[in-house]
C-alpha cells in the first residue's frame, strides 16, 4: 500500500504549483510559458531605424550607355539600426586611441616597464581569480610618471627619420579580435553528433567519418609581422568554429597619392586624418577588414560598458548589400537615388549630392573632396549621404553574378577568403559611390567592388545594428 501512495503524493504536489510549477491550473487549457517583462530596444546612439521593406534589388532600369546586365530581384529585408552617417575620423580615431591606450596598459603591468599589477584585473569582488584582463578604471600616468612609466607610454610613438616629428607609431596599432560563427556551426554537415548529420534514413551518417573544418587563427611572428592563417582540422567541438584574427588598424593615409599619382595631394595625405579640422569628415583609407574590425570593437566596447553579461546585445556589424541598397532606396523599387526623382539637382539648383557632375567639376558642389558629414539633406529614413560623399563598405562577398546567388528573405552572399586563396575571391561590393564619382555611379541601385584589403581616399562605411524587438515598428 505504502508503494501506491508515494506516486500518488508526489502528482498531487505537481499538479498543485500553480503558475510557478510544471503544470497551470487552467484547466488543462495549454497557455504557454510567461514570456516575461518584453521591451523596446533604446534607439541606439547616432543610429536611425530602417524599418522591414521589400523592394526590387538591382537596377531601376537598364542604362543603355553603359550597358548594365545586373539583374533586379524582388528581396525583402528586416528591421535594423543604421548610422545616420559614414563614421568620421573623429569616431575612428576613438578606436585607434582605444587601440593604444590598450598597449600602453599592457605594458605599464609588464615586468620590463615597471611590472606595475594595479592595471590587471586578475580576481573578481569575491577574490576567486579570474583571466588576467585590464582594468580601464585606472588611468593613464600621462604627467608626473616615473621613468617606466614614461618608456611605457612613449613605446608606442616613433619618430620620423628626416623630419624629425614624434608620431604614433602606425605599425603597433593592432587589434586582435575572436568571433563565433553560429551560422556554419549550426550547418548540419557539422553536427558533432553523426546521427545528426542526415536525416535520410535510408543513409544515416557514418558516425566513423572525419568532418574537416577550417579555422582562422592569427598571430604575431618574432619579426613583429601580423600572419593571419586559415589551418584545416578534424571537428572536436563547437570551439572549432572560434575565429582569431589581428588586424592593423591605422588608416592608410597614403591612399590620397597612390589612387591620384599625378596630382597634388600631399596636403591631404598629411592632414586629412590628423587635422582636427576635418575631425567630423567621414573616414577614409580604411580597408574592409579594418572596417570589420571597428564593429567588432564597437560591440566590445558597448558590451564592456554595460558590464552585465546577462544583457545581450546585437552586434554591430557592416550592412549587406541588401540592408544598404533598401535602406538608400528608402525601400521603393522606383527610386534610383535617396531622394524621390531621378534628378540630381533639387528644386533651387543646388546638387543632392556630394559628386562629380562633369569632367573634373569636383567642385561644382561646393565640395573638392569628401564634404562633411551631414552637409547634404537625409532621405526619408533620416540617413545623411547615401548618395555620393564616399562610397561604404557592405559585408557581401562579389560576385559578377550580383544577387542571382543570394536568397529572396534578408539576401546575403558571403565568403570568407582564406588568406591563400586567389586575391580576385577577396573583393566585398562597395555601395553609394563617392565624391569623384559621376551621377551614374552614385545611385543607390548600383554596385561595386574593392579588394577586402585596400583603403581608397573615396571610400568609407557605416554601421548596422540588428534590431532586437521590433514589435511596435511601423513606417
Amino acid at each position: 500500500m505504502r508503494k501506491i501512495i508515494i506516486p500518488i503524493v508526489l502528482a498531487a504536489a505537481l499538479f498543485s504549483c500553480g503558475r510557478r510549477g510544471i503544470v497551470s491550473t487552467t484547466g488543462g487549457e495549454l497557455t504557454g510559458i510567461p514570456a516575461g517583462k518584453v521591451w523596446d530596444e533604446p534607439t541606439p546612439y547616432n543610429m536611425t531605424l530602417v524599418t522591414r521593406g521589400a523592394y526590387r534589388m538591382g537596377p531601376a532600369d537598364v542604362d543603355s550607355l553603359w550597358g548594365f546586365t545586373i539583374p533586379a530581384k524582388g528581396v525583402s529585408v528586416d528591421n535594423f539600426w543604421m548610422d545616420e552617417t559614414e563614421i568620421t575620423n573623429s569616431q575612428y580615431k576613438q578606436f585607434v586611441y582605444w587601440v593604444r591606450d590598450s598597449i600602453i596598459r599592457e605594458r605599464l603591468a609588464d615586468p620590463a616597464y615597471g611590472g606595475d599589477d594595479i592595471y590587471k584585473i586578475t580576481e573578481d569582488e569575491y577574490g576567486d581569480p579570474v583571466t588576467p584582463h585590464l582594468d580601464w578604471k585606472i588611468p593613464i600616468p600621462w604627467t608626473r610618471n616615473t621613468e617606466e612609466e614614461e618608456a611605457a607610454i612613449n613605446s608606442v610613438y616613433t619618430t620620423h627619420p628626416v623630419t624629425g616629428q614624434k608620431m604614433l607609431d602606425a605599425r603597433q596599432m593592432n587589434f586582435r579580435y575572436e568571433w563565433f560563427d553560429a551560422a556554419e556551426a549550426a550547418k548540419r554537415s557539422y553536427r558533432l553528433n553523426a546521427a545528426e548529420r542526415s536525416l535520410n534514413t535510408d543513409r544515416p551518417a557514418d558516425p566513423a567519418e572525419v568532418i574537416l573544418i577550417s579555422k582562422d587563427t592569427a598571430y604575431i611572428d618574432a619579426g613583429g609581422r601580423i600572419v593571419n592563417e586559415t589551418i584545416t582540422r578534424p571537428l572536436n567541438s563547437l570551439y572549432d568554429f572560434v575565429h582569431t584574427r589581428i588586424v592593423n588598424i591605422y588608416p592608410d593615409t597614403t591612399c590620397w597619392v597612390n589612387d591620384f599619382p599625378d596630382a597634388n595631394n600631399e596636403y591631404y595625405m598629411r592632414n586629412y586624418f590628423a587635422h582636427p579640422g576635418f575631425a567630423h569628415y567621414p573616414v577614409v583609407g580604411v580597408s574592409w577588414e579594418q572596417a570589420t574590425a571597428f564593429c567588432e570593437w564597437r560591440t566590445m566596447f558597448l558590451q564592456r560598458s554595460i558590464n552585465r553579461k546577462e544583457v545581450a546585445i546585437e552586434k554591430y556589424r557592416l550592412p549587406t548589400e541588401a540592408e544598404w541598397e533598401m535602406a538608400a532606396r528608402n525601400a521603393n523599387s522606383n527610386n534610383k537615388y535617396p531622394w524621390d526623382s531621378d534628378a540630381v539637382t533639387a528644386e533651387n539648383g543646388c546638387y543632392n549630392a556630394n559628386f562629380k557632375p562633369g569632367e573634373g567639376a569636383y567642385a561644382a558642389d561646393n565640395h573638392l573632396i569628401p564634404a562633411k558629414v551631414r552637409s547634404f539633406n537625409p532621405n526619408n529614413f533620416g540617413l545623411f549621404d547615401m548618395a555620393g560623399n564616399v562610397a561604404e563598405w557592405t559585408s557581401t562577398s562579389y560576385t559578377e553574378s550580383g544577387n542571382e546567388r543570394m536568397s529572396d528573405l534578408n539576401p546575403e552572399y558571403r565568403y570568407d577568403a582564406a588568406p591563400d586563396d586567389p586575391y580576385t575571391l577577396k573583393r566585398k561590393v562597395v555601395k553609394g559611390g563617392s565624391w569623384k564619382d559621376a551621377s551614374t555611379f552614385i545611385r543607390s541601385d548600383m554596385r561595386d567592388e574593392e579588394h577586402q584589403n585596400r583603403g581608397r581616399s573615396y571610400i568609407g562605411f557605416r554601421c548596422v545594428r540588428t534590431q532586437i524587438n521590433f514589435s511596435n515598428s511601423k513606417r
